[in-house]
């Protein structure tokens, strides 16, 4: 302790400190901009009072339901309204979300439900039949909510619990008060790796990282007032790279959207006016190879973010042509989704098509809520010489990193040895 006047009588309290967390943004929305749409799917339109609204009864809900601080509520859920609820009740009830992916089969999920010890389960019908067969091998026994979406358009599946999602709202309060978390390093969110080299892994995000990167997002896709966002990305997915929350910053509205289909893509664009949407390079791919009688005129620039593989610069050409900006992101699920980004530089755009494209395919800077981001050698743990040929690791550093993976601490260990995320 120093004897600066600075670290006497300055201490922390609730007036000065409160921990971070990103169900503030909706809050905060719904109090200054409540008849503002928020959500948009097929025909509902949802302000953002009632979101809020609905949130709330969703959290008293699973409160009622004997769910607690630290409990996993997984979900199975396409992007609907269902899903961009979960991610503001579930946490506002202390409970940790844990979004299934909707691709994955029965053993993996049923791998899922008991390492994360899952205590209620919401379940889209369309998925019932893989979810009844990952329960069979399952030994949790989570509560089940079945949800029914009128805009899902194949066969129902059965009914796999003994309540309907919307009925498990009504059972909810109207006035509960939600409370922020304790500490902002409390778990928000759990998301499993693939399990392409063994099991899964599950990666444990906090409230802090989740506000952090909400912010990135915003800051970096340049979202100002009101934007519009396209859910061509799959929420399941790094919790949808914490876009759920990064559209109530500016009381934006989501535009769901189940399935990547050219046609309706389109559509929906052209409806809504989207200004932001994100995806893998073959949802671009998808876009430019739609047919002449698919596509629609766009009424503005719409900025598209992608991240994977480099996206060939014929595809980011085309892209520019149809009336996309496209920024390149780079990052993991350990990551919150997006930590690297292609910053363009102003001076770029005398750059031809091709050149523009070339550069735009290059990868990436540290995002400017990530503290540190370098190539290093994993032997020596100093980082490589910048000089295009000497091969590193990318290993990332600060608030937007994983907390680390559940129940496993050799491998949480492993991947921050040195004081650095091993990607």
């Amino acid at each position: 302790m120093t004897n600066s006047p600075y670290d006497r009588d300055l201490e922390r309290n609730p007036a000065n400190f409160q921990p971070l967390t990103p169900i503030t943004f909706l809050e905060r929305a719904a109090a200054v901009f409540p008849e503002r749409i928020a959500i948009a799917h097929g025909q509902l339109r949802r302000n953002y009072r009632d979101f809020y609204a609905r949130s709330l009864r969703l959290a008293s809900a699973l409160e009622k339901a004997g769910l607690g601080r630290g409990d996993t509520v997984s979900v199975m859920l396409a992007n609907t309204p269902a899903m961009l609820e979960c991610h503001y009740a579930v946490p506002m009830m202390g409970a940790v979300l844990n979004t299934l992916n909707t691709r994955l089969d029965a053993s993996i999920l049923a791998f899922t439900l008991d390492h994360a010890e899952t205590k209620a389960l919401i379940v889209d019908r369309e998925f019932s039949d893989v979810i009844r067969n990952a329960l069979s091998l399952a030994k949790a026994k989570p509560v089940i909510i079945d949800y029914s979406d009128p805009e899902y358009d194949g066969p129902p599946g059965e009914r796999l619990g003994c309540v309907e999602y919307e009925d498990f709202l009504r059972s909810g309060d109207d006035d509960y008060q939600w409370s922020p978390p304790g500490d902002e390093w409390d778990a928000i969110s759990l998301n499993y790796t693939s399990g392409t080299t063994g099991d899964p892994k599950g990666v444990v995000y906090h409230h802090r990282g989740a506000y952090l990167t909400a912010l990135g997002n915003v800051l970096t896709g340049d979202m100002g007032r009101h934007p519009v966002y396209l859910w061509t990305l799959p929420m399941f997915h790094c919790n949808g790279w914490c876009f759920p929350w990064s559209i109530s910053v500016n009381a934006g509205t989501h535009v769901c959207l189940r399935q990547v289909r050219a046609g309706q893509i389109y559509e929906l664009m052209a409806e809504h006016g989207v200004s932001h949407l994100c995806g893998a390079p073959i949802v671009m791919s998808t876009l430019l190879n739609a047919t002449e009688s698919e596509k629609k005129p766009l009424t503005r620039t719409a900025r598209f973010f992608t991240a994977a593989a480099p996206p060939p610069q014929a595809v980011l050409a085309g892209m520019k042509a149809a009336g996309f900006e496209v920024t390149h992101l780079y990052g993991l699920t350990e990551t919150y989704g997006p930590a690297a980004v292609n910053e363009w530089h102003d001076d770029w755009d005398s750059l031809d098509s091709g050149a523009q494209a070339q550069m735009k395919a290059r990868q990436g800077v540290r995002y400017l809520v990530l503290e540190n981001l370098d190539v290093i050698d994993p032997d020596s743990m100093q980082p490589v010489p910048r000089d295009g040929a000497t091969m590193g690791e990318v290993m990332f550093r600060g608030n937007v990193v994983m907390k680390g993976y559940l129940k496993n601490k050799s491998a949480s260990e492993k991947a921050f040895h040195g004081g650095w995320f091993h990607s």
